[in-house]
């Protein structure tokens, strides 16, 4: 004999389904972004590249509370989202602008406090509120290669604006590699396509005390490939 359920039922179901849902979320998320969609958002994400992209539960060496820069190598459009999830605390990335205007995304990105450069206007506007974002506390985080560079392209060197931001700051900075990613080379792709990420975070360099040559060097070497 078949029961009948009321549509009362249904939705009391979608409902608890959904609470559940965002519970989980909840319990994912480890970084505080001072919004609880975005916490939502973030333990989506955390959920997303460990369990799409193979990403073992591994955080960057930043620390607990107070300014932090963050430098990476950038060989796709997934990376920002391994580096949020190998992160406890929130990321601001510095972004291109075109990037940071791409339809349907541009809520997203202003959400999450990105800053982004136009780097054929007036870059100095971005650089200036990264500081700000640095002398407020925040950990402003970045691709000093300006773009994709993958691993067999012709080494080419970092912009200098991570050396620069770390002696204005006064801080080191913090690097990060990106390795095993399948969709290299891509910006959308890259994040559908299933991986075995891997985020390996160093000890940071000390950019505040040396020459900004130097910096970059250091920072480059922890960055890129081994023996490049």
């Amino acid at each position: 004999m078949d029961f009948p359920v009321s549509p009362m039922v249904i939705l009391l179901l979608i409902l608890a389904a959904g609470w559940l849902l965002l519970r989980g979320l909840e319990r994912a998320s480890e970084a505080d972004w001072g919004n609880r969609w975005l916490n939502r958002l973030d333990g989506l994400n955390r959920l997303f590249c460990r369990h799409v992209h193979g990403l073992e539960t591994a955080h960057l060496n930043l620390p607990d509370d107070g300014p932090a820069l963050l430098a990476a190598n950038h060989v796709s459009g997934l990376d920002p989202l391994l580096l949020i999830a190998a992160s406890r605390r929130p990321l601001r990335f510095i972004i291109a602008s075109e990037q940071y205007h791409r339809f349907g995304l541009e809520w997203l990105f202003r959400a999450v406090g990105c800053i982004p450069v136009d780097r054929t206007g007036r870059p100095e506007r971005a650089f200036r509120e990264a500081l700000k974002a640095l002398r407020a506390g925040e950990v402003v985080a970045l691709f000093p290669h300006g773009g994709i560079h993958l691993d067999s392209a012709p080494r080419r060197p970092l912009k200098p604006g991570v050396a620069r931001l770390a002696r204005l700051a006064g801080i080191p900075v913090h690097t990060a590699r990106i390795d095993g990613v399948r969709g290299q080379g891509l910006v959308v792709a890259s994040v559908f396509l299933p991986s075995r990420a891997r985020v390996t975070g160093f000890a940071p360099v000390p950019c505040q005390a040396l020459r900004g040559h130097d910096c970059l060097a250091r920072v480059q070497a922890l960055i890129e490939a081994p023996g490049r």
